[in-house]
Protein backbone atom coordinates (compact mmCIF):
# COMPACT_ATOMS: atom_id res chain seq x y z
CA UNK A 1 0.00 0.00 0.00
CA UNK A 2 3.35 2.52 0.43
CA UNK A 3 4.51 2.00 -2.55
CA UNK A 4 1.42 2.53 -4.22
CA UNK A 5 0.65 5.99 -2.02
CA UNK A 6 4.61 6.61 -2.92
CA UNK A 7 3.14 6.42 -6.65
CA UNK A 8 0.39 8.37 -6.35
CA UNK A 9 2.16 11.37 -3.63
CA UNK A 10 2.71 13.95 -6.08
CA UNK A 11 -1.11 14.53 -6.93
CA UNK A 12 -0.85 13.81 -11.02
CA UNK A 13 -2.59 11.37 -12.83
CA UNK A 14 -1.48 7.49 -13.18
CA UNK A 15 -2.80 5.11 -15.46
CA UNK A 16 -4.24 1.54 -13.61
CA UNK A 17 -2.02 0.41 -15.95
CA UNK A 18 1.48 2.39 -15.01
CA UNK A 19 0.12 1.98 -11.73
CA UNK A 20 0.28 -1.94 -11.96
CA UNK A 21 3.36 -2.12 -14.06
CA UNK A 22 5.25 -0.16 -11.33
CA UNK A 23 3.54 -2.26 -8.85
CA UNK A 24 3.98 -5.44 -10.58
CA UNK A 25 0.11 -6.41 -10.10
CA UNK A 26 -2.64 -6.60 -12.36
CA UNK A 27 -4.75 -3.20 -12.95
CA UNK A 28 -7.67 -5.29 -10.72
CA UNK A 29 -5.05 -5.73 -7.75
CA UNK A 30 -4.39 -1.92 -8.51
CA UNK A 31 -7.82 -0.97 -7.60
CA UNK A 32 -8.34 -2.75 -4.67
CA UNK A 33 -5.50 -1.79 -3.04
CA UNK A 34 -6.99 1.95 -4.16
CA UNK A 35 -10.27 1.19 -2.30
CA UNK A 36 -8.22 0.24 1.14
CA UNK A 37 -6.42 3.84 0.87
CA UNK A 38 -9.64 5.42 0.81
CA UNK A 39 -11.25 2.97 3.49
CA UNK A 40 -8.34 2.30 6.05
CA UNK A 41 -6.62 6.05 5.47
CA UNK A 42 -9.96 8.30 4.66
CA UNK A 43 -7.68 9.61 1.53
CA UNK A 44 -9.97 11.57 -1.46
CA UNK A 45 -9.02 9.77 -4.77
CA UNK A 46 -10.05 11.33 -7.93
CA UNK A 47 -10.75 8.71 -11.25
CA UNK A 48 -11.11 10.19 -14.44
CA UNK A 49 -11.82 7.35 -17.47
CA UNK A 50 -9.00 7.54 -20.17
CA UNK A 51 -6.94 9.77 -17.44
CA UNK A 52 -6.67 7.29 -14.05
CA UNK A 53 -5.78 7.94 -10.57
CA UNK A 54 -5.43 11.14 -8.53
CA UNK A 55 -4.94 11.36 -5.16
CA UNK A 56 -7.17 14.92 -4.14
CA UNK A 57 -4.16 16.74 -2.44
CA UNK A 58 -0.40 15.54 -2.61
CA UNK A 59 1.27 14.60 0.00
CA UNK A 60 4.50 14.72 1.90
CA UNK A 61 5.18 11.24 3.91
CA UNK A 62 7.90 11.37 6.74
CA UNK A 63 11.03 10.91 5.57
CA UNK A 64 14.36 10.39 7.43
CA UNK A 65 16.41 11.42 4.74
CA UNK A 66 14.82 14.50 4.63
CA UNK A 67 14.40 15.61 8.05
CA UNK A 68 17.66 15.55 8.24
CA UNK A 69 18.42 18.05 5.13
CA UNK A 70 16.35 20.25 7.21
CA UNK A 71 18.22 19.94 10.21
CA UNK A 72 21.29 22.54 11.50
CA UNK A 73 22.60 19.41 13.46
CA UNK A 74 22.78 15.81 13.98
CA UNK A 75 19.43 14.51 14.33
CA UNK A 76 17.91 12.26 17.14
CA UNK A 77 17.50 8.36 15.67
CA UNK A 78 14.44 8.61 14.40
CA UNK A 79 11.84 5.48 13.89
CA UNK A 80 8.84 6.45 11.30
CA UNK A 81 5.87 4.20 10.91
CA UNK A 82 3.17 4.01 8.41
CA UNK A 83 0.63 3.68 10.97
CA UNK A 84 1.00 2.84 14.57
CA UNK A 85 -1.26 2.66 18.19
CA UNK A 86 0.49 4.79 19.44
CA UNK A 87 3.74 6.56 19.13
CA UNK A 88 3.92 6.78 22.87
CA UNK A 89 3.00 3.38 23.46
CA UNK A 90 6.06 2.65 20.84
CA UNK A 91 8.67 4.40 22.45
CA UNK A 92 7.57 2.99 26.07
CA UNK A 93 8.57 -0.36 24.45
CA UNK A 94 11.44 0.41 22.27
CA UNK A 95 13.15 2.14 25.89
CA UNK A 96 12.00 -1.37 27.95
CA UNK A 97 13.63 -3.13 24.86
CA UNK A 98 17.11 -1.20 25.52
CA UNK A 99 17.23 1.01 22.53
CA UNK A 100 19.30 4.14 23.66
CA UNK A 101 17.78 7.35 24.46
CA UNK A 102 17.28 9.81 23.52
CA UNK A 103 15.23 9.19 20.25
CA UNK A 104 12.23 9.89 18.60
CA UNK A 105 9.41 7.83 17.89
CA UNK A 106 6.85 9.46 14.26
CA UNK A 107 4.06 8.30 12.97
CA UNK A 108 1.49 9.07 9.64
CA UNK A 109 -1.29 7.18 11.41
CA UNK A 110 -1.78 6.46 14.97
CA UNK A 111 -4.87 3.95 15.70
CA UNK A 112 -5.05 4.64 19.52
CA UNK A 113 -3.62 7.94 19.83
CA UNK A 114 -4.14 9.41 23.58
CA UNK A 115 -4.14 12.60 24.64
CA UNK A 116 -4.56 13.54 28.73
CA UNK A 117 -7.07 12.12 30.85
CA UNK A 118 -7.24 8.86 28.87
CA UNK A 119 -8.76 11.07 25.93
CA UNK A 120 -8.48 10.03 22.29
CA UNK A 121 -6.22 12.03 20.20
CA UNK A 122 -7.70 11.78 16.46
CA UNK A 123 -4.91 11.18 14.13
CA UNK A 124 -6.08 11.23 10.38
CA UNK A 125 -3.14 9.73 8.04
CA UNK A 126 -0.14 12.04 6.80
CA UNK A 127 -2.40 15.26 7.86
CA UNK A 128 -0.53 16.12 11.43
CA UNK A 129 2.27 15.39 13.37
CA UNK A 130 2.57 12.76 16.15
CA UNK A 131 6.00 12.87 17.72
CA UNK A 132 7.34 11.24 20.87
CA UNK A 133 10.72 12.07 21.98
CA UNK A 134 12.28 9.90 24.89
CA UNK A 135 14.80 10.90 27.14
CA UNK A 136 16.58 9.40 29.86
CA UNK A 137 16.54 11.01 33.21
CA UNK A 138 19.18 10.85 35.78
CA UNK A 139 19.51 12.39 38.92
CA UNK A 140 15.80 12.39 40.31
CA UNK A 141 12.89 14.41 40.40
CA UNK A 142 14.58 17.84 39.56
CA UNK A 143 15.03 17.29 36.00
CA UNK A 144 11.00 16.48 35.43
CA UNK A 145 9.67 19.68 37.75
CA UNK A 146 7.64 22.00 34.92
CA UNK A 147 9.02 19.91 32.33
CA UNK A 148 5.56 19.89 30.12
CA UNK A 149 5.47 23.05 30.77
CA UNK A 150 8.80 23.68 28.44
CA UNK A 151 7.83 21.28 25.81
CA UNK A 152 5.17 24.04 25.58
CA UNK A 153 7.20 26.39 25.26
CA UNK A 154 9.32 24.86 22.48
CA UNK A 155 6.30 24.39 20.74
CA UNK A 156 5.13 27.33 20.89
CA UNK A 157 8.88 29.21 19.11
CA UNK A 158 8.39 26.40 16.74
CA UNK A 159 4.94 27.57 15.37
CA UNK A 160 5.86 31.35 15.62
CA UNK A 161 9.05 30.48 13.42
CA UNK A 162 6.88 29.08 10.66
CA UNK A 163 4.50 31.77 10.78
CA UNK A 164 1.59 31.38 12.81
CA UNK A 165 0.38 34.28 15.05
CA UNK A 166 -1.09 34.69 18.06
CA UNK A 167 0.30 31.56 19.55
CA UNK A 168 0.42 31.32 23.27
CA UNK A 169 0.08 28.44 26.23
CA UNK A 170 -2.49 27.10 28.73
CA UNK A 171 -1.44 25.51 31.92
CA UNK A 172 -0.56 22.28 31.94
CA UNK A 173 -0.18 21.02 28.35
CA UNK A 174 -1.68 22.82 25.88
CA UNK A 175 -0.82 25.57 22.85
CA UNK A 176 -3.49 27.46 21.37
CA UNK A 177 -4.01 29.78 18.25
CA UNK A 178 -6.83 32.75 19.39
CA UNK A 179 -8.10 30.03 21.60
CA UNK A 180 -8.24 27.45 19.37
CA UNK A 181 -6.53 23.98 20.11
CA UNK A 182 -3.52 23.50 18.19
CA UNK A 183 -0.96 20.94 19.97
CA UNK A 184 -1.33 18.82 23.03
CA UNK A 185 1.61 17.51 25.39
CA UNK A 186 1.29 14.31 27.02
CA UNK A 187 4.34 13.15 29.33
CA UNK A 188 4.43 9.43 30.54
CA UNK A 189 7.21 7.89 32.41
CA UNK A 190 9.06 4.44 32.59
CA UNK A 191 11.25 3.29 36.01
CA UNK A 192 11.51 4.93 38.86
CA UNK A 193 11.58 8.72 39.26
CA UNK A 194 13.52 9.16 42.11
CA UNK A 195 16.38 7.20 40.46
CA UNK A 196 17.03 6.26 36.78
CA UNK A 197 13.71 6.73 34.55
CA UNK A 198 12.63 7.15 31.11
CA UNK A 199 10.24 9.79 30.26
CA UNK A 200 8.21 9.91 26.90
CA UNK A 201 7.71 13.64 25.52
CA UNK A 202 4.41 12.97 23.45
CA UNK A 203 3.52 15.78 20.94
CA UNK A 204 0.06 16.33 18.86
CA UNK A 205 0.62 19.22 16.57
CA UNK A 206 -2.70 19.87 13.95
CA UNK A 207 -0.68 20.44 10.83
CA UNK A 208 -2.25 20.21 7.48
CA UNK A 209 -5.70 19.06 9.09
CA UNK A 210 -8.59 21.30 7.05
CA UNK A 211 -11.66 19.60 8.82
CA UNK A 212 -12.73 16.66 11.26
CA UNK A 213 -15.72 16.24 12.57
CA UNK A 214 -14.30 13.90 15.47
CA UNK A 215 -12.83 16.68 17.06
CA UNK A 216 -14.93 17.77 20.03
CA UNK A 217 -13.32 20.73 20.99
CA UNK A 218 -12.14 23.85 19.27
CA UNK A 219 -8.94 23.34 17.19
CA UNK A 220 -7.18 24.86 14.32
CA UNK A 221 -3.84 23.77 12.43
CA UNK A 222 -0.82 25.14 10.80
CA UNK A 223 -2.46 25.17 7.87
CA UNK A 224 -5.55 26.82 8.51
CA UNK A 225 -3.45 29.61 9.90
CA UNK A 226 -0.95 29.98 7.48
CA UNK A 227 -3.47 29.67 4.07
CA UNK A 228 -0.90 26.66 2.78
CA UNK A 229 0.13 23.23 3.50
CA UNK A 230 3.07 23.11 5.56
CA UNK A 231 6.23 20.25 5.39
CA UNK A 232 6.32 17.97 8.32
CA UNK A 233 9.36 17.11 7.32
CA UNK A 234 10.81 20.58 7.58
CA UNK A 235 8.67 20.84 11.37
CA UNK A 236 9.72 18.04 12.85
CA UNK A 237 13.55 19.70 12.23
CA UNK A 238 12.25 22.54 13.64
CA UNK A 239 10.58 21.51 16.22
CA UNK A 240 13.78 19.39 17.22
CA UNK A 241 15.73 22.00 17.73
CA UNK A 242 13.97 24.41 19.79
CA UNK A 243 13.35 21.13 21.90
CA UNK A 244 16.99 20.38 22.44
CA UNK A 245 17.80 24.38 22.88
CA UNK A 246 14.99 24.53 25.69
CA UNK A 247 15.69 20.98 27.17
CA UNK A 248 19.40 21.66 27.30
CA UNK A 249 18.32 25.11 29.39
CA UNK A 250 16.07 23.01 31.63
CA UNK A 251 18.69 20.54 32.55
CA UNK A 252 21.10 23.44 33.91
CA UNK A 253 19.07 25.51 35.38
CA UNK A 254 15.76 23.73 36.40
CA UNK A 255 12.36 25.60 35.72
CA UNK A 256 12.70 28.69 37.33
CA UNK A 257 14.61 29.86 34.83
CA UNK A 258 11.59 29.59 31.99
CA UNK A 259 9.28 31.15 35.13
CA UNK A 260 8.60 34.83 34.03
CA UNK A 261 8.76 33.91 30.01
CA UNK A 262 6.33 31.10 30.72
CA UNK A 263 3.78 33.64 32.45
CA UNK A 264 4.05 35.85 30.23
CA UNK A 265 2.99 33.44 27.34
CA UNK A 266 0.30 32.03 29.20
CA UNK A 267 -3.17 33.23 27.73
CA UNK A 268 -5.26 32.89 30.94
CA UNK A 269 -2.95 34.82 32.87
CA UNK A 270 -5.53 36.97 35.24
CA UNK A 271 -8.31 35.14 34.28
CA UNK A 272 -11.03 33.58 36.53
CA UNK A 273 -11.22 30.13 36.12
CA UNK A 274 -12.15 26.47 37.73
CA UNK A 275 -10.02 24.10 38.09
CA UNK A 276 -11.37 20.22 37.92
CA UNK A 277 -9.35 17.76 39.65
CA UNK A 278 -12.11 14.10 39.23
CA UNK A 279 -14.74 15.27 41.21
CA UNK A 280 -13.65 18.68 42.44
CA UNK A 281 -13.94 21.45 41.39
CA UNK A 282 -11.61 25.00 42.43
CA UNK A 283 -12.46 28.15 41.25
CA UNK A 284 -9.92 30.92 41.36
CA UNK A 285 -8.09 34.06 39.67
CA UNK A 286 -4.82 32.68 37.50
CA UNK A 287 -2.13 34.18 39.46
CA UNK A 288 1.16 32.37 37.42
CA UNK A 289 3.23 29.68 37.97
CA UNK A 290 5.96 28.38 40.82
CA UNK A 291 9.10 27.88 40.13
CA UNK A 292 8.34 24.37 39.55
CA UNK A 293 5.71 24.95 37.42
CA UNK A 294 2.44 23.97 39.69
CA UNK A 295 -0.53 26.76 38.88
CA UNK A 296 -0.54 29.50 41.57
CA UNK A 297 -4.24 30.67 42.14
CA UNK A 298 -6.11 32.97 44.00
CA UNK A 299 -8.73 31.29 45.83
CA UNK A 300 -10.82 32.96 47.87
CA UNK A 301 -8.21 35.70 48.61
CA UNK A 302 -5.64 33.19 49.06
CA UNK A 303 -2.71 32.05 46.85
CA UNK A 304 -2.64 28.47 46.49
CA UNK A 305 -0.49 25.85 44.18
CA UNK A 306 -1.89 23.16 42.50
CA UNK A 307 -0.04 20.38 40.27
CA UNK A 308 -0.34 16.57 39.25
CA UNK A 309 -0.85 14.71 36.07
CA UNK A 310 -5.20 14.26 36.48
CA UNK A 311 -5.52 18.20 36.97
CA UNK A 312 -7.90 20.52 33.92
CA UNK A 313 -8.39 24.09 33.66
CA UNK A 314 -11.25 26.05 31.94
CA UNK A 315 -12.54 29.58 31.78
CA UNK A 316 -15.29 29.76 34.43
CA UNK A 317 -17.13 30.94 31.87
CA UNK A 318 -16.38 28.60 29.15
CA UNK A 319 -19.27 25.71 28.97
Amino acid sequence: MLKLLNLLKDGRFHSGEALGAALGVSRSAVWKQLQHLESELNLSIHKVRGRGYQLASPLVLLDNAAIAGYAEAAAWPTFIHESIDSTNAEGMRLAAAGQPAPFVVLAEQQTAGRGRRGRQWISPFAQNLYFSLVLRIDGGMRQLEGLSLVVGLAVMRTLQAFGVRNVGLKWPNDVLVDGHKVTGILLELIGDPADVCHVVLGIGINVNMQANAQVDQRWTSMRRELGAPVDRNHLVAVLSHHLEHELGRHRRYGFAAFQEEWEQAHLWQGRNVTLIAGATQVQGVVAGVDGQGGLRMCVDGVERVFSGGELSLRLSDDS
